[in-house]
């Protein structure tokens, strides 16, 4: 029951294109990974909330579309929606990309929540879009609403107690803590 918008297998990302080795909007976990995902959306259903998906497993020919990508000339308006006050270099050496991604893993997710509408699913108010690369994207970014402070807290909450730990430059970004493949990228 678990919402899926895979943003690389689509042209809404930060790149604009279709992500190299994302063919489907299906989401590839650990088992580990996505049994605790599981109770993670189990503990969420009596609120009406649904995990809203972004991103999961990433194969190694991502990371290299990501790198390709960073030597392309800059698109004015993806670098204003995404990375504003950045250029494609620093995504790099601030850590917002990687060369080896712990997403090559599989037991990293990029999520929020969502909540049922008459309409389908609706995000809940995070304060940025995913993959918003810059200082409001941070977790205790200390800029928001009353209840977008409140969102990120109830995700990161309900992460952490679910077994997962979060990134400090990304309030969507949730490691397994015991991941199962710690030293492996996985490129399939």
């Amino acid at each position: 029951s678990i919402v899926q918008d895979l943003r690389y297998s689509t042209a809404n990302n930060f790149t604009g294109t279709t992500v190299t080795g994302y063919h489907t909007n299906t989401a590839w976990l650990t088992q580990a990974a996505a049994q605790a995902l599981f109770h993670v959306q189990q503990a969420l259903r009596p609120w009406g909330l649904s995990l809203y998906i972004f991103d999961a497993y990433r194969p190694q020919q991502a990371v290299k579309h990501f790198i390709r990508w960073a030597n392309e000339p800059n698109d004015a308006i993806l670098q204003a929606r995404f990375y504003p006050n950045l250029t494609k270099q620093q995504l790099f050496e601030l850590g917002y990309l990687a060369s080896r991604s712990s997403h090559m893993r599989g037991s990293t997710v990029d999520l929020t929540l969502a909540s049922q509408t008459n309409t389908g699913w609706q995000e809940l108010d995070m304060g940025t879009e995913f993959d918003f690369f810059g200082a409001a994207a941070a977790p205790d970014y200390p800029h928001l609403s009353r209840q977008q402070r409140n969102n990120r807290l109830l995700l990161r909450s309900i992460m952490l107690q679910h077994g997962f730990h979060g990134f400090e430059l990304e309030w969507w970004h949730f490691t397994l803590n015991q991941e199962p493949y710690p030293e492996h990228y996985f490129d399939f």
